[in-house]
């Protein structure tokens, strides 16, 4: 086992290293730009050019993540479904905006994989990180959803359509 700041890695060859040192750039990146992509404004250049780049690190997380799984099987089993439902949500919130499906879809698709994605990263490293050691284990898989799940709740909300403002009354037809 390597110490990295805290954080203990496995002394597991070169090719393991490798892609432990991307999926980390990876990991880097796919947090920025999924934060850039949700505080922008959504459709804009800033929002599109940082989503693509939210999804390229997840394939690219996903791709390491096999990588090392492989090398460190069954040890990281769950990551691997923490990484599938990650790439799958944000493939399929890619595509219901490619295919102009729902703004809510899209929105929630796309949160989905980013939640997954940070669920991953605390259930891996979160007992080894200051004050984060302090919490138990099983917390680490709910936190990312507890503080996600507002949030995307009140998003899709707020960008819902106005409600008719007579719900009761239907439209006058012509005599």
């Amino acid at each position: 086992m390597i110490d990295i700041p805290g954080l203990p890695v496995p002394d597991a060859g070169p090719i393991f290293d490798t892609a432990l040192l991307v999926h980390v750039a990876a990991g880097i990146t796919s947090v920025v730009a999924g934060l850039v992509a949700m505080l922008s404004r959504k459709g804009g250049t800033w929002h599109v050019r940082a989503g693509r780049t939210f999804l390229g690190g997840l394939v690219a997380l996903f791709v390491t993540m096999s990588v090392m799984a492989v090398i460190r099987w069954p040890a990281t089993v769950h990551l691997v479904v923490l990484g599938a439902v990650a790439l799958t949500a944000g493939v399929a919130g890619w595509r219901n905006r490619r295919r102009h499906g729902s703004d809510a879809a899209h929105l929630v698709l796309m949160s989905v994989a980013y939640v997954a994605m940070l669920t991953a990263f605390y259930v891996d490293n979160g007992p080894h990180l200051p004050l984060w050691e302090r919490l138990p284990d099983w917390s680490f898989w709910f936190l990312p959803t507890l503080v996600g799940l507002p949030l995307v709740v009140a998003a899709v909300r707020r960008r819902r359509p106005p409600r008719d403002a007579h719900p009761g009354r239907r439209a006058s037809t012509p005599p």
